[in-house]
């Protein structure tokens, strides 16, 4: 196995831009292989869940309703409580793995979450279980985009958008994977069984922590050079191994250097190159999930008291819409390198605009064309959300990936938790045509601050994109 690069001094860069440089060129030398596969099935088993987590709310909501009657603020309430814990915990955990690592703050979430979700089957009020879900929401909101950023810095920049999206499918999968199993065994066991079935994979923890490596470009900012080389060392021999051939020499890698007046952190991400990036991804972030949560939050809860639909066809005709969404995901997945990052925000968003308009205009008087139109828009907004996961981390340097990315998730919740409060204040008047049309204006917002702002990122190293 050849280790050498064109900056190396003794078998090591001289210094930590060149040592970025150099663990760059490194990965874009990597073929893809069984071991980015194992590692990505490993996060991604961890963000499954995590998402299976973040729904089960939804699903769960028309018991606990009847069980504690509660009043539509008390249900806006539960539902919001998680999300801000998220907005919280996005904040936090994206400044700790740019502080600590990648992997410690992906190990800590899942297994936080796990306990609260044990937790949870103990509530009997209402009080105690938005406490919890509060927290859970921290450990939620910290895991996903952290995990987002691990998997763009293991991947080069050759189909990274396939690669990073099949990976990303795994939490439209979880949720549609939730609403699957809450509309089977939510009549059968009840809420606490379902929340007692989603602390089972807080165990994966440990897995994380003894299968997954740090992120050598995080090591090699961070001036860890020893074990940034000891670590893509290894990697490129379990590489080696697997493909059964000697890897290639890496390209000539130019040292990355900082602008002069960058601060990492906060500061940085709101001046210079990364201020318009830093903006324009906030408000995709918030157009997307505002729309996403507005519908998904909602829609068992409209089946039931505006259709008059059982709990188990509410259930059923909300698991139909999640599965068109997955099925949106994974198509985005499949042609995003070839379409580009900013052209499919633009048309997802814009695709959901449309049919949230025809519905809010002329189809929502029965339960079937709800159905039809809500999970036609949910194929495209689907997509353009699942994207932001694959674009965000490109547009910042690995000193800020992590805070910029959970910024990005922090925003998101913003949409989350204000979506599903402004459905409810709009629905509590009578207006359910009212609700689509308002999603329909948000998404159009999103679809034209991507086509006139959103900068491009496709096939482009992670260096050469954020230096």
């Amino acid at each position: 196995m050849t280790t050498d690069t064109p900056h190396a001094t003794a078998g090591r860069p001289a210094d930590t831009a060149a040592l970025v440089a150099a663990i760059g060129a490194r990965f874009e030398r990597l073929p893809l292989c069984r071991w980015h596969v194992t590692v990505r099935l490993i996060i991604g088993a961890v963000t499954f869940f995590e998402a299976f987590d973040q729904l089960l709310i939804a699903y769960a909501l028309p018991e606990l309703r009847a069980e504690w009657h509660l009043s539509t603020g008390q249900t806006t309430s539960l539902i919001t409580v998680g999300s801000m814990g998220m907005l919280a915990g996005a904040l936090l955990s994206g400044r700790l793995a740019d502080r600590i690592g990648r992997v410690k703050v992906i190990a800590a979430c899942i297994a936080l979450s796990g306990v609260c979700s044990l937790l949870l089957t103990l509530c009997s009020s209402p009080g105690p279980f938005m406490a919890l879900r509060f927290v859970q929401g921290l450990a939620i909101g910290g895991e996903v985009p952290v995990a987002a950023t691990f998997i763009a810095e293991i991947t080069r920049a050759h189909k990274r958008g396939r690669f990073v999206l099949l990976y990303e499918l795994v939490f439209p999968a979880g949720l549609t994977a939730c609403a699957v199993l809450a509309w089977w065994l939510m009549p059968l066991l009840g809420w606490r069984w379902m929340f007692g079935l989603a602390a089972i994979p807080g165990v994966l923890c440990v897995l994380v922590v003894r299968c997954v490596p740090e992120s050598p470009r995080w090591l090699a900012d961070h001036g860890r050079h020893e074990e940034a080389l000891a670590t893509m060392a290894s990697i490129e021999a379990k590489v080696e191994k697997i493909t059964g051939e000697p890897l290639p020499q890496p390209a000539q890698a130019a040292p990355v250097a900082r602008e002069s007046h960058a601060r990492s952190g906060l500061r940085e991400l709101l001046t210079g190159r990364y201020r318009k990036r830093t903006l324009v991804v906030c408000a995709l972030w918030f157009c997307g999930y505002f729309v996403n949560y507005g519908i998904s939050s909602w829609l068992p809860t409209i089946y039931g008291s505006r259709f008059h639909l059982n709990l188990s066809d509410a259930l059923l005709y909300s698991t139909v819409t999640s599965c068109a969404g997955f099925l949106g995901c994974l198509v985005v997945a499949l042609t995003v390198d070839r379409i580009g990052r900013r052209h499919t925000v633009t048309w997802c968003l814009g695709g959901a605009a449309l049919c949230l308009l025809l519905l809010g205009l002329f189809a929502g008087g029965s339960a079937s064309s709800v159905l039809i139109w809500t999970s036609l828009s949910a194929v495209f907004f689907f997509g353009a959300n699942i994207c932001l996961y694959l674009y965000t981390p490109e547009l910042f340097p690995t000193r800020m990936r992590a805070l910029g990315t959970s910024l990005g998730g922090a925003v998101n919740r913003l949409g989350v938790i204000l979506g599903p409060i402004v459905v409810g204040a709009v629905y509590a008047g009578g207006a359910l045509g009212t609700v689509f049309v308002t999603l329909a204006v948000v998404a159009l917002v999103g679809s034209l601050t991507a086509g006139v702002a959103a900068e491009e990122t496709s096939g482009r190293q992670l260096e050469d994109v954020a230096p």
